[in-house]
């Protein structure tokens, strides 16, 4: 986890940073298992009232490592979210999505769901891009924060997949049905303020980190037995019938992953030619 995240803990707040910068703090399975751990190690520590998650550089997180999607053209090991998860004893075939591995949901699942899971407040600092899995990930949070200048995208469809890492459910409750369905039929890249007017955001701010940080100092002063109630308040009708949903993601994603027509949309789009399904 140490070349993943690091977790810093003072006065009852967790920065919780993803530092693979140079990468753009894109998800390989390194990266995925060190975010479960280290909502894991949160979950119960009492001493946490407020935790804030961002990504160091350039980048919140640009997504899926592109060398997961071009193990993807390979029809024997290719998988979404989950493309890492194939263990030794599936004699090389990728493990079915459907598969609960992690609690109510899958590997990748996690990483996103874990953040509602937890007690304590949860605040999510962007910059730069949070594109495709980094974007579901983001909508994990409480709280959500950006840079003015943040682009984001459901943007699974330009692979050929279905959004599947567990944060559609809130998708749909924070935005407009047809706003979601336009964003993530399309997959394009749309801005913070954008992001903002559909409910994406709760706010806009220049240091998005540090304004995640003030607010979790703020919320951190508070009573903690008020403020885990307040999220569970909140939380808990919101992911009501979240189960189902997260198994529906996998079962749509399981027969699209490595079919004909999603190997052609990964290759038209690694090669930058348009798709061509017969």
């Amino acid at each position: 986890m140490k070349d993943r995240i690091e977790i810093n803990i003072e006065n009852h707040i967790a920065h919780v940073e993803m530092i693979r910068a140079d990468k753009m703090n894109a998800l390989d399975g390194d990266m995925m298992d060190a975010l479960i751990a280290a909502g894991e190690s949160l979950q119960d520590n009492k001493d946490v009232r407020a935790i804030v998650l961002s990504g160091r550089g350039k980048a919140f997180c640009a997504g899926l490592d592109k060398s997961n999607f071009e193990s993807m053209a390979n029809p024997i090991s290719g998988g979404g979210g989950d493309t890492d998860a194939a263990a030794s004893d599936t004699g090389g075939k990728r493990r079915k999505l459907i598969e609960r591995t992690n609690g109510v949901a899958n590997r990748a699942q996690k990483t996103a769901w874990i953040w509602r899971e937890l007690q304590a407040p949860v605040i999510m600092a962007a910059q730069g891009f949070a594109l495709g899995g980094g974007f579901q990930i983001f909508m994990g949070a409480d709280i959500r924060y950006a840079a003015p200048d943040t682009r984001f995208s459901i943007m699974e469809i330009r692979w050929g997949l279905v959004p599947d890492m567990g944060t559609t459910h809130v998708m749909a409750r924070v935005a407009r049905e047809d706003v979601v369905k336009e964003l993530a039929l399309t997959g394009r890249i749309f801005e913070a303020p954008e992001a903002l007017a559909h409910g994406f955001l709760t706010r806009i701010t220049d240091d998005p980190v540090a304004h995640a940080l003030e607010t979790a100092k703020y919320i951190a002063g508070r009573n903690p037995a008020a403020v885990r109630g307040i999220k569970r308040l909140f939380n808990e009708p919101a992911d009501k019938f979240a189960t189902d949903t997260l198994l529906l993601e996998s079962a749509l994603q399981d027969p699209i992953i490595g079919s004909a027509e999603q190997r052609e949309a990964v290759m038209a789009e690694l090669e930058g030619r348009p798709a061509n399904y017969n």
